[in-house]
C-alpha cells in the first residue's frame, strides 16, 4: 500500500476534497435506505486521506474512525475533524487496508478515490476484503478505476490556476500491463513567499472485475455487485465499459 508523503498530503487537503464532496451523499443515501443503516450510525472510513469524507458523515450525526497508511494525511485528517476528536465521535489510525484489526464493529465500511487501486495485487486485495469483513455488520462500498478508465491515464497536465500553486501531472498506462503510473509533482507556496517543492510517484493496479467480485464472495460477502455514483443501488451489467466502478458488498 502506498503511502503519501507530507508535501504531497498537505496540496491533497486543500484541492482534493472535491470527489469526497461528490461521493458522500450518494454513499450516505444507499447506506441510510437500508434496514441496518436506520440504526447502526458508526462507519469506518479506509484510506481516509485528509478526512473530507469522515467530515461529512460526522456532521451527520455518525461515529467515524478512519484508517491510513500516511502519517501526514492523517495528520489533516485530525485537523479538519477536531471538535469530533474532543468529543470522541472521531478517531483516527494508521493502518495498512491489507493488514489491520480493530475491535470495533461498523455499519458501514467505505474506501473512495480510487484507493484500493493502490494495493499491490490481487492477493493484497483479498487480505484488504477480509479485514474488512471482520469489523463490518452491514455494508462495505468502494470506488475502482476499471481498466478502461486507466487507459485515459496517457497525459501531461499542468494545472496553474492558482497563484499559491502549481501542479504538474504526468500519467502512463499501455493498456494491457497490471500497473498504471502517475507522477505528481509541484510547487506550494509557504507564508513567508517562497515555493516548497512537492513529489510524488503513483501506481493504480488493474483490477480485473470479475475477479474482485469472485474474491469478495469468496471471503464471505453476498450480494456483491457494480453500480455508479449516480445510483448505488442500481447495478451496472458490463461494469469493464466503465471509467469508474462502485462496488457495493453485503454482509447479510
Amino acid at each position: 500500500m502506498q503511502a503519501y508523503g507530507q508535501g504531497f498530503a498537505k496540496v491533497y487537503n486543500l484541492k482534493w476534497a472535491g470527489f469526497a464532496k461528490q461521493v458522500a451523499p450518494a454513499i450516505l443515501n444507499y447506506y441510510e435506505s437500508t434496514p441496518i443503516g436506520k440504526a447502526n450510525k458508526k462507519a469506518l472510513d479506509l484510506c481516509c486521506g485528509a478526512g473530507h469524507l469522515a467530515v461529512y458523515l460526522l456532521e451527520k450525526g455518525y461515529r467515524v474512525v478512519g484508517i491510513d497508511l500516511s502519517e501526514h494525511m492523517l495528520h489533516y485528517a485530525r485537523e479538519n475533524t477536531r471538535q469530533y476528536l474532543e468529543s470522541g465521535r472521531a478517531e483516527f489510525v494508521k493502518g495498512d487496508a491489507a493488514d489491520f484489526k480493530l475491535k470495533e464493529r461498523f455499519g458501514l465500511v467505505y474506501s473512495t478515490y480510487d484507493s484500493l487501486n493502490h494495493l499491490e495485487n490481487e492477493e493484497a486485495l483479498k487480505k484488504c476484503f477480509k479485514c474488512v469483513y471482520d469489523v463490518c455488520d452491514g455494508y462495505f462500498i468502494f470506488d475502482l478505476n476499471t481498466q478502461k478508465g486507466l487507459k485515459n491515464w496517457n497525459m501531461i497536465h499542468v494545472n496553474d490556476s492558482a497563484d499559491d500553486l502549481v501542479i504538474i501531472t504526468r500519467s502512463f498506462y499501455d493498456g494491457q500491463g497490471p500497473k498504471a503510473w502517475t507522477k505528481i509533482s509541484g510547487f506550494i507556496r509557504q507564508e513567508g513567499g517562497l515555493y516548497e517543492r512537492f513529489e510524488e510517484n503513483v501506481f493504480n493496479t488493474v483490477f480485473k472485475l470479475e475477479r474482485v467480485k469472485e474474491a469478495l464472495f469468496e471471503v464471505g460477502w453476498k450480494n456483491v455487485y457494480f453500480a455508479s455514483m449516480r445510483d448505488l443501488s442500481a447495478r451496472i451489467l458490463e461494469p469493464e465499459e466503465e471509467l469508474r466502478v462502485f462496488v457495493v458488498a453485503g454482509k447479510i
